[in-house]
C-alpha cells in the first residue's frame, strides 16, 4: 500500500511518551502512531454495536409497548 506522509504537531510531553513508546514495542514512532490509529478506527466499529446493544436493552420495554408483538398477534 502507498504511503502518505502526514505531519502533526504535538508538545514535548506527547513526543516523548510516543517514542518512549514505540521504542518499547520494537518499532519506529511512524508505525505506532499508525498502529494507534488502526486500533481507533477499529475500536468505532464496536463500540457503536455497543452502544446500540445498550440502547435497546435500557429502553426495550419502550419499544415494546409503542411496536410490540401484541400488534402483531404474537404476544
Amino acid at each position: 500500500m502507498a504511503k502518505t506522509q502526514l505531519n502533526v504537531r504535538v508538545d514535548e510531553h506527547t513526543a516523548r511518551a510516543a517514542r518512549e513508546r514505540a521504542t518499547a514495542r520494537g518499532m519506529s514512532v511512524n508505525r505506532y502512531i499508525e498502529e494507534l490509529v488502526k486500533q481507533d478506527v477499529g475500536r468505532q466499529g464496536h463500540t457503536f454495536v455497543e452502544a446500540a446493544a445498550d440502547f435497546m436493552k435500557r429502553y426495550e420495554s419502550v419499544f415494546a409497548e409503542e411496536f410490540g408483538a401484541d400488534r402483531e398477534g404474537r404476544r
